[in-house]
């Protein structure tokens, strides 16, 4: 049986579960995601989506996400992601916004955690499943780069953009 995931109302919270391949944009179900930025430049980790995804194939979104799953916490998904899709292990990670995002296809709320590393001595191992790889861009590259090509980006990224680079500061 497939993991179902968490359903909620228009307050986070629980409404129920269901499988991921039925969710339309009725349902709103919860993301965890990873804003994770070099410790010393305050560049940030981008990861582009494998190709062949259902949702926003090769586009690029921040270091790591995930759907969760039923028993999960925002947090635990985040541990799990970050391990599974960047190897990522025993990362100090830092409560963020939580966002409601409706991009008119889906409906989240995406938590965010944000987490430093330092990007010389880290080891990045990118699940070939989920993306097709990973890059580290200035903040400023990256508003930059989102305003003119934002088709290279997953949809929501111009909303959690002001966000992100808010808390990260």
């Amino acid at each position: 049986m497939k993991p179902q995931i968490i359903l909620v109302d228009e307050a986070d919270r629980l409404v129920g579960y269901k499988d991921r391949a039925l969710v339309d944009h009725n349902d709103i179900y919860r993301v965890s995601a990873l804003w994770l930025t070099d410790s010393k430049t305050g560049d940030t980790l981008l990861a582009q989506r494998k190709r062949t995804k259902k949702h926003d194939p090769g586009k690029w979104s921040t270091a790591a996400a995930g759907t969760n799953d039923k028993g999960e916490t925002y947090e635990q998904n985040m541990i799990k992601e970050a391990y599974e899709e960047l190897g990522l292990k025993d990362v100090r990670l830092r409560l963020g916004p939580r966002q409601f995002v409706d991009s008119g296809q889906h409906r989240m709320f995406c938590q965010w955690f944000l987490a430093q590393v330092d990007k010389d001595t880290v080891t990045i191992t990118i699940q070939d499943e989920e993306l097709e790889g990973v890059r580290w861009m200035s903040i400023a590259e990256l508003i930059r780069d989102v305003e003119l090509h934002p088709e290279a980006y997953i949809a929501s990224m111009k909303v959690y953009l002001p966000a992100l680079i808010e808390h990260s500061l």
